[in-house]
């Protein structure tokens, strides 16, 4: 029954053509949207410019030609800063949730990437915090938690994605305990965030781009704070569970309907 639900569907001929073209009004609105803000950078902080980056993001997935739904649990406080740990489907993970909660949300991304034209620019400029891989785990990880440190004194909220890849078959891979570490010492509650129909959208290593229905759930918050170190690893495990629970049933829900 598992394999069934997780199977990956083919794409129709007709959703490989449309699926091409697609990218000429996504590139467009990336090529416009960010260049705006790099622009603006150089002169405001990131924070300032909180209701420009809600366009961009929202203006990425319209030009998907893709419909976005939020559903936040009550719990979460927009006054809050949190470490949100969303499932890593797509390269429109950060956009696809962006706009679910009002928190400015700071990533985190392989320093490498900033290279990338435009969107690894815009990405150093904004204020990612970097990993820089080339550096002894040490010095890596004291660089990134003093960074997240910043951040939340800023008031700012953490989004990372514990799998450290994206998906191959839409299913929620292993969280990495790593990034999640960070958080639980600073004491940043956790946000399971599960995001269903993006896979179905754009897919890792494929270039076709299809219209569809995506559905962004913002979980229950999990506190961090005076959990027992002993304890961390069975936090990490919740975390996880909550996703992929949330993908699983999603998955069921289209065997049910015949749709895989």
């Amino acid at each position: 029954m598992m394999n069934r639900t997780i199977a990956v569907e083919p794409r129709s001929p007709l959703q490989k053509v449309v699926g091409v073209c697609m990218w000429a009004p996504g590139l467009t609105w990336l090529m416009g949207g960010m260049g705006t803000l790099m622009l603006l950078q150089r002169f405001l902080p990131s924070h300032r410019l909180e209701k420009l980056t809600r366009i961009y993001t929202r203006g990425q997935i319209a030009a998907a030609f893709t419909s976005l739904d939020y559903v936040v649990h009550p719990d979460v406080d927009p006054a809050t800063q949190y470490m949100f740990a969303q499932n890593h489907v797509n390269l429109l993970d950060h956009c696809t949730m962006y706009n679910a909660t009002s928190h400015f949300k700071q990533g985190i991304e392989l320093a490498s990437h900033f290279e990338v034209p435009v969107y690894g620019w815009f990405m150093k400029q904004r204020g990612t915090i970097p990993v820089h891989k080339e550096k002894s785990a040490a010095e890596m990880v004291s660089i990134m938690k003093s960074r997240m440190h910043d951040e939340v004194q800023r008031g700012h909220s953490l989004l990372v994605f514990p799998e450290g890849t994206r998906t191959k078959n839409g299913r929620v891979g292993s969280f990495r305990p790593g990034v999640l570490r960070l958080g639980y010492e600073l004491g940043l509650p956790i946000v399971p965030v599960a995001v269903t129909g993006m896979f179905e959208v754009l897919r890792k290593g494929e270039i076709y781009v299809v219209p569809g229905k995506v559905t962004v759930h913002i979980e229950k918050p999990v506190p961090t704070r005076g959990v027992p170190e002993r304890d961390f690893r069975a936090l990490v495990q919740h975390v996880r569970d909550i996703v992929a629970t949330r993908v699983d049933h999603y998955y069921q829900q289209r065997l049910m309907n015949g749709k895989l």
